[in-house]
């Protein structure tokens, strides 16, 4: 069974599986991922406003989504880009969730960050560019709060497993892996979505993964074929991300889908898998 991973991962690691059908459900308030239904996590890329947020909210509720993301505090490339409401964004998610019934989940920077984030989050992610803060990884497991962990932007398979053998290892075995697309050397999307290594980590490890078809192509267009895709590898779902008005979006505009593309995304996951292929 993990003959694939014998080369470079020890079968005495905690994410792998023990015996084939080994796997774990994280609940995250009323929801399970890793179940035998996938889940859909929706919301803006940043929370901007009152109305925005609590608008996005009651939208992907009604199309079907189980879970809420925002983003108040942002890991920006540029130090002049937004990088998010901090404090007053993480309210303003909480009771955009509130009203609309759906846990939270949003990301945590640093170790400062993490108690606030845990005082309104019921999800705690771990963006990209954390996967390998091991501190913050280390103090993320002794919280005991499910934890959506991202690949890195140029992380092995390995590395991805080994950041989240921390959390584990740690004493917080709520772990969900997220394969957000990873940098090659082609550059015609923002990233390369890695499906193939989804399908691989599903074959070595019991921990739910999910996709992120909005990082990982950064194209409005591409986000419902490759969560179709996503979903037909074995995701346990998909974190996309929905705006009322994409081309206003302080953050990621060309990534983002309306309340309308989201609805017609959903319909089209429900369609039988014959009718994807």
């Amino acid at each position: 069974m993990l003959d694939a991973a014998s080369s470079f991962i020890s079968e005495n690691f905690l994410t792998l599986k023990k015996r084939p059908n080994d796997r774990t459900i994280v609940k995250v308030g009323h929801v399970s991922i890793g179940g035998e239904k996938a889940v859909v996590i929706a919301g803006p890329c940043s929370v901007e406003s009152k109305e925005q947020v609590i608008e996005t909210a009651l939208a992907v509720k009604r199309s079907g989504a189980a879970i809420l993301r925002g983003g108040a505090y942002k890991p920006r490339t540029s130090p002049y880009d937004f990088q998010g409401l901090g404090l007053e964004g993480l309210k303003l998610l909480k009771e955009a969730g509130d009203r609309a019934e759906l846990p939270i989940v949003t990301e945590v920077m640093s170790e400062e960050d993490l108690p606030i984030v845990c005082d309104y989050a019921d999800m705690i992610q771990i963006g990209a560019r954390n996967m390998q803060n091991f501190a913050l990884l280390k103090k993320i497991a002794k919280i005991r709060k499910p934890v959506l962990l991202k690949r890195g932007l140029s992380a092995t398979i390995k590395e991805w497993l080994l950041a989240a053998e921390y959390i584990l290892q740690g004493g917080n075995e709520r772990v969900v892996l997220c394969e957000r697309g990873i940098r090659t050397f082609d550059n015609s999307l923002r990233n390369t979505l890695d499906l193939a290594g989804v399908a691989l980590v599903k074959e070595l490890s019991h921990l739910p993964v999910i996709v992120d078809p909005s990082h990982a192509t950064g194209k409005r267009s591409l986000i419902t074929p490759t969560a179709k895709a996503a979903i037909a590898v074995g995701a346990d779902g998909i974190i996309v991300e929905v705006h009322p008005q994409p081309e206003k979006a302080l953050s990621d505009s060309a990534q983002q889908i309306d309340f309308n593309e989201f609805e017609n995304m959903m319909q089209s996951l429900k369609k039988p898998l014959r009718e994807l292929l």
